[in-house]
């Protein structure tokens, strides 16, 4: 019984009798070994030991044993109409955000994040598949399963040809980015200068980006090619404040600011409904924990500085009990580049943890809130500790300037760079 597996719930049924203290000797000709033999031996010592065929859930344990013993291993098997590979990953807490999975042309790519490395499985497939595949994932365990449909029912001798990179464990900032081609869904205006985007990724795609991490749009632009990064959001924020399922994670909400004459916004602007454009695997380093942690969260965002503090909003006020405070400080010209001022004032009525204080620098003579600049006295009349010894976590976004300024300010105010995280593509 290998430490990946279940026993009492997976195989206690299945138990054919304990193993004896002295080798008992197979019928002649036959060698058993679990790690080296084959699944077709394997099946004919348990008819010629038990006598009876072998039971279906036993037979499915047998198929997916690894052939390695390594740190991670991966290994595959068939039905008529399936294809699986089974990544063992020896891992806790691996989940779908860890995960991204690609089938183009019959090459199929998974990659897994554990840590700061990544593991890679990819292989030019022996036949077609069709276009959906499904990921499983055993959380507790660490297993994943990658389930693909052949396009013809046909016995394959092989799962494919390795590629260069297949079955390679190494530093997630050397394996360099991957892309997809994901069509344009829809495109709607949030303010006068910034539109929401959709994307639709490939039903051959598994792609879910982590809270707090970003992906880059390529596009090809008078011959170039131009890569931008941008921070995924919600659709909108609902006063339930959950997430919708878009059939299983299948799009890609993206807020961004169209430059009047930013070369990469305006060809962004430009595309119709039905058109495609290639993006990335998802990159960064925040890190969940760091809100679980904390008791008190301060987001600080300047114009489109606010779309990480979307998905970390949502993840706050929705999963982590043991925060008291939620506060973003957000900073714009005038009220009308504010994005989703309504929903955001919306939210604070529902969530009483949860406080917005808009800032402008140009605001007009009718503006009765704050206004000016980030600068020390604005934070520290926002960023406060409620107690001494509160965790406090502080997330900052914006123009580069904005977001050096704001880290200066809070550290002459006492926050240690562990209480600071600031968002950079």
């Amino acid at each position: 019984v290998h430490r990946w597996v279940n026993y009492e719930s997976m195989l206690k049924e299945c138990l054919v009798g304990r193993m004896a203290v002295k080798p008992i000797a197979a019928p002649k000709g036959i060698t058993f070994h679990v790690l080296t033999a084959s699944y077709d031996l394997l099946l004919l010592t348990y008819f010629l030991t038990v006598g009876q065929p072998v039971p279906f859930r036993l037979l499915m344990t047998l198929l997916s044993i690894p052939c390695s013993l390594g740190n991670t291993s991966c290994d595959w098997f068939q039905t008529d109409s399936l294809i699986t590979v089974v990544i063992y990953t020896k891992q806790k807490d691996v989940n779908a955000e860890l995960v991204t999975v690609d089938c183009q042309d019959r090459r199929l790519r998974g990659e897994i994040i554990m840590e700061d490395h990544s593991y890679l499985v990819e292989v030019d497939l022996d036949h077609a598949v069709q276009e959906d595949l499904a990921v499983n994932i055993a959380e507790k365990v660490g297993k994943v399963e990658i389930i693909l449909k052949k396009k013809d029912n046909i016995h394959w001798k092989m799962l494919g040809k390795p590629l260069e990179s297949h079955n390679t464990f190494i530093k997630r900032m050397d394996r360099g980015l991957f892309y997809r081609k994901c069509k344009l869904a829809s495109k709607t205006e949030v303010t006068h200068d910034t539109k929401l985007f959709c994307l639709m990724l490939p039903k051959s795609t598994h792609l879910h980006v982590p809270t707090g991490q970003h992906v880059y749009l390529k596009q090809i632009i008078a011959g170039r090619e131009v890569v931008k990064p941008y921070t995924p959001v919600l659709p909108f924020l609902p006063l339930n404040f959950k997430e919708p399922s878009c059939h299983g994670g299948a799009h890609i909400y993206l807020m961004i600011k169209i430059y009047s004459c930013g070369l990469f916004t305006q060809a962004l602007d430009h595309l119709q409904i039905g058109d495609y454009i290639s993006l990335s695997n998802p990159e960064g380093n925040f890190k969940k924990s760091q809100v679980q942690t904390s008791e008190e969260l301060f987001l600080l965002a300047a114009g489109t500085g606010f779309t990480p503090m979307v998905k970390l909003l949502n993840f706050a006020l929705t999963e982590v009990s043991c925060l008291r405070t939620v506060k973003l400080i957000f900073f714009n010209k005038t009220e009308d580049d504010v994005l989703w001022r309504n929903q955001l004032e919306q939210l604070a009525l529902k969530d009483e943890r949860f406080e917005v204080q808009f800032i402008l620098s140009q605001p007009t003579k009718d503006w009765v809130g704050k206004q000016g600049k980030i600068s020390s006295s604005l934070l520290f009349e926002f960023v406060k500790r409620s107690r001494k010894d509160s965790k406090v976590l502080i997330c900052i976004c914006g123009p580069t300037p904005f977001t050096e300024q704001g880290v200066q300010y809070l550290k002459d105010l006492g926050y240690s760079q562990e209480e600071i995280h600031t968002f950079i593509a």
